[in-house]
């Protein structure tokens, strides 16, 4: 069974004007997220993907269409019921929400604090988590005096709390720096990884679902357009959509105004090549044109790794008789994708 199912999820609004239609932010969605995976979702601003979070968490109805978590359709469940079940999905926000009037560790214990828990249970439980961030000698400051890194770390530690087996990450690194995004998305990692928790990352950069996501679903205007095993939605987007989004990570092939300038720079016929982990490589492709005898220069691509696995997209300029050539495009072998860019 799924960890999270959802079944043609609906979810519209009131009309934004008396005798308007309703506006629909979540379009008859459905998705399977397994036990233990990471699952990215991904859209641009509108594209409904916040909206379809607060709709697992239960913080907002569904207008149709049905959301299970391990069997237990969420919203069928009365008011009461949905706040216990929220203590089984913890969640961290774009903005970090933590109370300035707090500690660190007594922002940790809030949760806790909200269930029931006693002082030294909470306590001991906070420490634990803080160690598990990285943040025990912080325990005692308050949010102010943390680094955005810091403060979204404390908030992974809250979310973690009531020892969730689900955690929804919201737009968790949009407000960090680079160097602490790798940050976060390594702890996200390590969560998931040792204590096994489900996580749901919500986000507008591709970068972020290469470096964590196993999975993905891509959104736009509310509709899931795209989903599957994040290496294979990289390697081969079938939407325009996805095809934005794995150009902003991976250099795509040179169309247009860039085609033409490096047409001007560099002679011969121009080619594409393209290869997955299955056996071939760099190294590979360069060898066998060489072996061949002909002169080449990659203008364009480049190799990138996707979870882990090896991905290659490459323009190359190839000089030399028609024949040999051909010959040696033929000769780099199986696992690759060569196709000669038009004029």
């Amino acid at each position: 069974m799924p960890h999270i199912t959802l079944r043609d999820v609906t979810k519209e609004y009131p009309p934004a004007k008396r005798g308007g239609d309703p506006v629909v932010a979540v379009d008859g969605v459905s998705l399977e997220i397994e036990r233990g995976d990471v699952f990215g979702i991904i859209g641009y601003s509108g594209a409904g993907k916040s909206t379809l979070v607060r709709l697992i968490n239960a913080l907002e109805p569904a207008t149709a269409g049905s959301i299970e978590i391990d069997g237990v359709d969420v919203t069928r469940l009365s008011a009461t019921k949905q706040r216990q079940m929220r203590t089984g999905v913890g969640m961290i926000f774009q903005r970090f929400n933590l109370l300035n009037s707090r500690s660190v560790r007594r922002n940790v214990e809030y949760p806790l604090e909200v269930a029931g828990w006693k002082g030294s249970d909470r306590k001991k439980r906070a420490v634990e988590l803080l160690e598990f961030v990285g943040l025990a000698d912080k325990a005692d400051n308050y949010p102010e005096q943390l680094s955005g890194g810091q403060q979204q770390r404390v908030g992974i530690a809250r979310a973690l709390a009531a020892n969730p087996a689900i955690l929804l990450a919201d737009e968790a690194t949009s407000a960090l720096d680079p160097e602490t995004t790798d940050e976060v998305l390594d702890l996200l990692a390590k969560v998931n990884r040792e204590l096994g928790v489900t996580i749901v990352v919500i986000t507008h950069e591709m970068e972020v679902i290469a470096r964590i996501a196993t999975k993905v679903a891509v959104m736009e205007r509310g509709r899931v357009v795209e989903q599957g095993e994040t290496y294979d939605v990289f390697t081969q987007p079938q939407t325009t959509t996805a095809q934005r989004f794995v150009r902003t990570v991976v250099r795509n092939l040179p169309t247009g105004d860039e085609l033409i300038e490096l047409r001007s720079q560099h002679e011969g016929r121009f080619f594409t090549i393209s290869f997955t982990d299955a056996g071939a490589s760099e190294a590979r492709v360069f060898g066998a044109l060489a072996r061949a005898g002909v002169d080449f220069n990659l203008v364009y691509g480049g190799v990138d790794s996707i979870q882990g696995r090896v991905y290659g997209l490459l323009t190359i300029a190839v000089r030399g008789d028609a024949a040999a050539v051909d010959e040696a495009m033929r000769s780099i072998g199986s696992n690759v994708t060569v196709e000669e860019v038009a004029a």
